[in-house]
């Protein structure tokens, strides 16, 4: 780039959030000629500055302030789903040295932390330095965005990247109707995320949603796809599969991350989710965005009760409702299903009822091929009368 052009770049713009007009005026002087200044009196106008301009590029933010503090201001930031307002470098501004407001600062994810007493050459060298590893980090984004758009997986995460997801979808759906059989969607989400980064900071956060994504891809079937919506929000779609199906998966993984106990700093981490279920044959067969739109919806409802949940159509559900349905009627279709959809446990414990309805097919077979059936020891597998299952015991892990 020529000197020319460089001169010709609209100057970056700051947002300076601060209730005191003396530090804003002063931050403004020493910002006069390389910055445009926007600067407002509280965390909250901060926010709705943000949301409403997009020209922002940095944020310079007290920490003492009304309505809503510096502290608050990062959080909804760093927490935020708009990707220009969640990577903006935020410079936390303090009136001396304070190690442990220093320290929280930087666990909610401030870039820098300086005191209001800094020079005007060191204030312009930081914010210099902030502007120009955004517009890297920006570059980079915008060309990760392009690689992703020509390919079906997301670089990042190894995933399906959501355009993707959207136009497989929408092949699955129209299979589904030509062929009248089930689609199901789940969206799970992981609970207490924006508690998670600001306990731990964001780079655990992305390490557990990083967990979270290989135990998905583990467990999926090959013609199940996987997409993540947000930092803390995945979708599953699932073609040829009833609602029973999508329950009985989103409990194994609420069970699998019930297990996994994760260790940062000698400090256990405790992960649990929330699964919102959506399918073809209870919530019809329109679009995928909209069994999607349902599955979120769900998903919602269950972290406003809690968290920890499965969420269907019905409210919420747990595995006694899949046993129930099970119990109902042993269909051999079902346990097949369950078997290609990854769910050997389930069919597992209901072997013996397996048998006893198969039971005539393997005397039948027996006595037309003689092939040498263990009928009699089968026999003893049959149950008299059909007993409930019994409750199984879940190991917890930690890593």
């Amino acid at each position: 780039m020529s000197e020319q052009e460089a001169q010709n770049l609209p100057l970056p713009k700051v947002l300076i959030v601060d209730d005191s007009r003396m530090v804003r005026a002063s931050l403004i002087r020493n910002l006069r000629g390389r910055f445009l200044v926007r600067e407002e009196t509280d965390g909250e106008a901060g926010w709705e500055a943000l949301v409403i301009d997009p020209d922002i590029r940095i944020v310079i933010t007290d920490i003492g302030m009304p309505r809503l503090d510096g502290y608050g201001l990062l959080e909804r930031i760093r927490g935020s789903r708009l990707t220009r307002v969640h990577d903006l470098p935020v410079v936390v501004i303090s009136g001396e040295e304070d190690d442990e407001s220093r320290e929280r600062a930087h666990r909610l994810g401030a870039n820098d932390f300086i005191t209001k007493g800094i020079g005007a050459t060191e204030l312009v060298a930081r914010l210099e330095s902030l502007a120009r590893l955004a517009e890297t980090s920006r570059d980079l984004e915008e060309s990760r965005a392009a690689l992703a758009a020509q390919s079906p997986v997301d670089p990042a995460t190894g995933l399906a990247n959501e355009s993707y997801l959207n136009w497989h979808a929408e092949q699955e759906m129209a299979l589904a109707r030509r062929h009248q059989v089930d689609i199901s969607a789940m969206v799970i989400e992981i609970d207490h995320y924006e508690q998670l980064v600001e306990w731990h900071g964001r780079h655990v956060a992305q390490l557990v949603t990083r967990k979270l994504s290989k135990i998905l891809g583990s467990k999926v079937r090959q013609e199940d796809t996987i997409a993540q919506l947000a930092p803390d929000q995945f979708a599953v779609l699932s073609p040829s599969t009833d609602v029973i199906g999508c329950i009985a998966f989103a409990l194994r993984m609420q069970k699998a991350m019930d297990k996994l106990v994760m260790t940062y700093r000698d400090e256990r981490i405790r992960i649990s989710v929330t699964a919102g279920v959506a399918s073809s044959s209870v919530d019809g067969m329109h679009t995928v965005s909209h069994l999607i739109g349902i599955a979120v919806q769900r998903a919602l409802e269950g972290r406003a009760a809690g968290g920890n949940r499965v969420v269907a159509d019905k409210g919420e559900v747990g595995q006694d409702f899949v046993d129930r349905f099970f119990k109902q009627v042993v269909s051999i279709d079902h346990a097949l299903f369950q078997l290609k959809a990854g769910g050997a446990d389930e069919v597992a414990v209901r072997l013996p009822e397996v048998v006893a309805t198969l039971m005539p097919l393997f005397e039948l077979i027996e006595s037309n091929l003689r092939c040498g059936m263990p009928l009699d020891e089968l026999r003893k597998h049959v149950p008299e009368p059909a007993t409930e299952g019994d409750d199984q015991e879940y190991t917890r892990t930690s890593i």
